[in-house]
């Protein structure tokens, strides 16, 4: 197959809660415009982030654990946004906005922020007949995931527990008792008024991207949380018991990021169920988040191949095993509906020869990791000359440190040495992250993304997830002095320099 970029091209990894924010978090409101502005003027072609479901604090704000894949995170809502269409008046917003700082506070931004969205529902309600042939569409369109998110979000509301705790006939969705609690709970209506706000948003910023030609590069993360809309509404399609707990949980063996592997707690899916439903529900999750984005990251594609299956009573990822899925009948599935095939592979990590023939025969690109290549070997594939013209090159991702955490804290003595071989100098830590800007970009690889630290030059307090770690991850928010051309011009530079720019 031709490769999926047809020129050289170039964007940042930025996930939008790290943009600057008056409110605490980053959102879709005015600093996203900006960013997208900033792109543009710097000749980028992608802006890469990633997932955007809703989070919780309970699971480390992590985004790659969600309660829907399908609904829209309500954080990301932008007040400022809400104010310029009257649904909130200037005083609430003096009244939530927050000093600025590099953290964000979740115990203090999830209450504030969805004290906000009720009284911008109140004023909704008011005036529902402005909005009434759009919501009512928006309803209509997305009735398939919106229903049953918008019951499952308001039953937990109320009962503060994950579903598999609940009540036996709500747990088994008894449809007298889901059509009880849906006239019951008054805040049904509110979660769906919720999501359409939230895609209302997002579509503009969609379309501000496609004026300014930038290319939206989404994540599809592989799993989905044990407490999440789409394992109640579908537990047959995952390895559960009649309880509804999970008998085997998802995570990967030891490798680079921890010797005792990770253990993620999903719980796994039942491949040969989907196979009897044609992944039906696989296809529809792909189908929605390519209506929203442009290109999509397949999180954890070797899963596609075989997954590392732990049992539920494990304390860590060691004891597993791999499981194998009917890959080549997803692939022709995949292929049928989505012929383009738009996806790059998360192939890092353990990969096996049959998933990189997997990679090779949808002639999608996988994706090429700069921090990972100065072992010395001169094979190592993550060498800029090493680099397949399909592939994505990459400083670093959202789960490693960022370039100059990474020469400061964790490179070895040896590493460091390699590294100045190559480069045939010596260089300071201030030096490093531009110096691996200049090697990604120079690649063969026809797209290079770079995290939005590493073009910042930022160190590991700039970090945004330990995957071995719990807690204090998704936390890290640039500071709106940094959000400035000047910031990122010596990024345009290069990109201009290695035929990456649409500036020329």
């Amino acid at each position: 197959m031709e490769p999926a970029f047809g020129i050289r091209a170039s964007g940042i990894l930025l996930h939008p809660t790290c943009l600057p924010s008056e409110y605490g978090i980053g959102d879709l409101g005015p600093q996203s415009y900006r960013f997208v502005d900033l792109l543009a003027e710097t000749g980028q072609s992608y802006w890469q982030l990633l997932p955007l479901n809703p989070t919780s604090p309970e699971y480390g704000n992590s985004p790659y654990t969600s309660s829907s894949g399908f609904a829209l995170n309500p954080l990301l809502i932008s007040p400022d946004m809400l104010a310029a269409e009257g649904l909130l008046g200037v005083g609430v917003l003096n009244g939530i906005r927050v000093p600025e700082s590099e953290r964000i506070e979740y115990r203090s931004v999830q209450p504030a922020k969805y004290d906000v969205l009720k009284r911008a529902y109140i004023e909704f309600s008011r005036r529902r007949k402005d909005y009434s042939d759009e919501y009512e569409c928006f309803c209509a369109r997305n009735a398939p995931w919106l229903e049953d998110y918008s019951v499952f979000a308001a039953i937990k509301e109320e009962t503060g527990l994950p579903w598999y705790l609940w009540p036996e006939g709500l747990r088994r969705r008894d449809p007298r008792e889901l059509a009880s609690i849906r006239r019951r709970l008054g805040s049904v209506e509110f979660i769906k008024f919720v999501q359409f706000i939230a895609y209302r948003q997002w579509s503009h910023l969609k379309d501000y991207c496609k004026d300014k030609g930038i290319r939206i590069f989404g994540d599809l993360p592989f799993y989905v949380s044990h407490d999440s809309v789409d394992v109640w509404a579908n537990p047959g399609l995952f390895k559960l018991d009649s309880r509804g707990m999970a008998v085997y949980v998802s995570g990967v063996p030891p490798d680079y990021f921890s010797d005792t592997g990770q253990l993620w707690g999903h719980p796994v899916y039942d491949w040969e169920r989907l196979k009897e439903t044609g992944f039906e529900w696989w296809m529809r999750r792909v189908e929605h988040n390519l209506e929203m984005f442009d290109l999509l990251r397949i999180d954890h594609f070797r899963g596609l191949l075989a997954y590392w299956e732990i049992p539920a009573s494990e304390k860590t990822a060691i004891n597993g095993r791999w499981i194998k899925v009917p890959s080549e009948e997803f692939f022709s599935e995949l292929r049928r509906q989505f012929p383009t095939l738009p996806f790059v592979a998360e192939d890092l990590g353990v990969i096996t020869d049959d998933v990189k023939k997997a990679i090779r025969d949808l002639g999608i690109p996988g994706m090429k990791i700069l921090i990972f290549a100065f072992d010395g070997k001169p094979d190592n594939q993550y060498l800029p000359e090493n680099h397949e013209v399909n592939s994505v090159s990459y400083t670093g991702t959202h789960d490693t440190n960022t370039v100059r955490g990474w020469f400061n804290e964790e490179a070895t003595h040896e590493v460091k040495e390699n590294l100045f071989r190559y480069l045939g100098k010596r260089i300071r830590e201030d030096e490093v992250s531009i110096e691996m800007i200049k090697l990604a970009m120079g690649s063969r690889s026809r797209l290079c993304i770079v995290p939005v630290q590493d073009v910042l030059n930022l160190g590991s307090e700039a970090r945004l997830n330990i995957p071995s770690s719990p807690i204090n991850n998704y936390l890290w928010k640039m500071r709106g002095h940094l959000l400035m051309k000047e910031s990122f011009a010596e990024f345009s530079r290069i990109s201009q320099e290695t035929g990456r720019s649409k500036l020329g």
